[in-house]
């Protein structure tokens, strides 16, 4: 994977928003990778906890938000206790996941379902997706 590194990555939105969702520095990791080496989900992750830190680092919101890693992450909070400068990097990942959630990019079009697809599905996730739009 190639990979174009520039100021104006480093500096977008994206990283600015992160870091305020979050209320975490991303400067402050050093990519020491306890947060990885402690990981119990890191197994199944695309991108480890302390590469997920160096990609919004680095402005890299393509990648991290089509990232599996960050729906793996169950938010265990292993990697904030093993961390020696005390960043938060489980919260981190919820404000990635915050950002692509705010996009909408999950929703589900119901007027796209069958009716025996509709059957299926909990009336709440049918609430649920509905009151997306009523705020």
């Amino acid at each position: 994977m190639r990979i174009n590194l520039s100021k104006r990555n480093i500096k977008d939105p994206f990283v600015v928003k992160v870091e305020e969702l979050s209320g975490q520095n991303l400067l402050a990791c050093y990519q020491c990778g306890k947060c990885s080496a402690g990981c119990p989900a890191v197994s199944e992750m695309d991108i480890l906890p302390n590469q997920i830190i160096r990609y919004a680092q680095l402005g890299l919101k393509n990648e991290l938000l089509q990232s599996k890693s960050i729906w793996i992450c169950a938010s265990c909070f292993t990697c904030n206790a093993r961390c020696p400068k005390g960043i938060n990097i489980a919260e981190i990942i919820e404000a990635i996941r915050q950002i692509l959630l705010r996009k909408r990019e999950d929703h589900v079009n119901l007027n796209k379902l069958s009716d025996a697809e509709k059957g299926d599905v909990p009336p709440i996730a049918i609430i649920s997706n509905l009151r997306k739009f009523t705020s």
